[in-house]
């Protein structure tokens, strides 16, 4: 004997089974009456679910013309896929959609056969992802609003907050949102700069999608030009430097474009090349923690240079002119 639950579902398995299906087929395979068969169906009805009845003598019911619940029928390598990919959202940035990654995990755990769960299981305590402490937090809402957007060819408009530069409000036509070393960019034409540009997502807040279309160029490489456009200059100085901070401390504040950064001496050893000196100088100030710079000698010198323009404008202040950048 079922007990009212299962008798739910099993009305919804019948129904799913046959075209259509009378009420008194129903009560009879249930070993119920007819007027408990409503009950059922009135709680199908309450969840959402389609069920449309024929009222009268040989009265039926039956599911409404094109709706199919998918059966939670996984393979093996269907399960794991699933479980991989759930387990990898935490490492994209995406932080807010982790209870419902959670939540989705235990579902799939609970629809699997015991096999498949315990491998599942076996998974969830065995392995273990090292993606780099550099993951850039995302906003998961306005990820999704992208890809709507891109997916619709519509205009975006949102606020960007460039590094060094005040806020601006951007029109875009995004061709694709690629991931990257840890961090999420659309890639779009930018109507404010009128040119191409790539915009990372965790500096982007306030977007929203206007009715203005526009058309894709077909097979657009966003990820080649990504990387072209990122792509670090001809090396000059081969940098290596000590911080006094493990390499937790650091996460989200250290790229690891083109940059090498490990344990070392109950520290962080960072090593890098560049071109210019002057911008990572001020760079390894603003991290705020002791660091010793082991090469080149030319950093060691660049400090001395910050140190005389401190004390230049350590004095009254003085108007400085207004930002005028492309």
């Amino acid at each position: 004997m079922y007990d009212p639950s299962m008798r739910v579902l099993t009305v919804l398995e019948l129904l799913q089974a046959h075209e259509e299906v009378s009420g008194a087929e129903l009560a009879r395979r249930l070993e119920v009456s007819p007027r408990t068969v409503q009950r059922y169906v009135a709680r199908l009805q309450d969840l959402g679910i389609p069920v449309e009845g024929r009222r009268g003598v040989g009265g039926a019911y039956r599911l409404k013309a094109g709706f199919h619940l998918p059966p939670l029928m996984f393979t093996p390598e269907e399960a794991l896929a699933a479980a991989l990919g759930l387990r990898t959202l935490r490492h994209l940035g995406l932080h807010a959609l982790a209870p419902a990654a959670q939540g989705a995990s235990a579902k799939l755990s609970r629809s699997l056969p015991h096999d498949l769960r315990a491998d599942m299981l076996a998974l969830e305590g065995s392995l273990q992802f090292d993606t780099g402490p550099w993951v850039a937090p995302t906003d998961a809402q306005l990820l999704a609003a992208l890809l709507r957007a891109v997916r619709d060819a519509c205009t975006v408009s949102f606020t960007y907050a460039a590094p060094d530069a005040p806020e601006t409000r951007r029109d875009a036509d995004v061709h694709r949102v690629v991931h990257l070393e840890g961090r999420w960019y659309a890639v779009a034409d930018c109507h404010l700069r009128g040119a191409r540009r790539s915009f990372r997502l965790d500096r982007m807040s306030a977007l929203s999608v206007q009715d203005r279309r526009f058309t894709p160029e077909p097979d657009f490489d966003a990820a080649a030009y990504l990387r072209s456009t990122l792509r670090a200059p001809k090396p000059t100085f081969e940098i290596s430097v000590w911080l006094d901070c493990p390499p937790e401390d650091l996460r989200g504040r250290v790229s690891t474009w083109g940059t090498e950064v490990r344990p070392d001496a109950h520290g962080t050893r960072l090593t890098t090349t560049r071109e210019g000196l002057s911008g990572f100088a001020a760079f390894l100030l603003g991290l705020d923690c002791p660091f010793r710079v082991d090469s080149p000698p030319e950093l060691r010198a660049e400090f001395a240079r910050l140190a005389e323009r401190c004390a230049a404008h350590a004095g009254p202040a003085a108007a400085s002119p207004a930002y005028t950048g492309a």
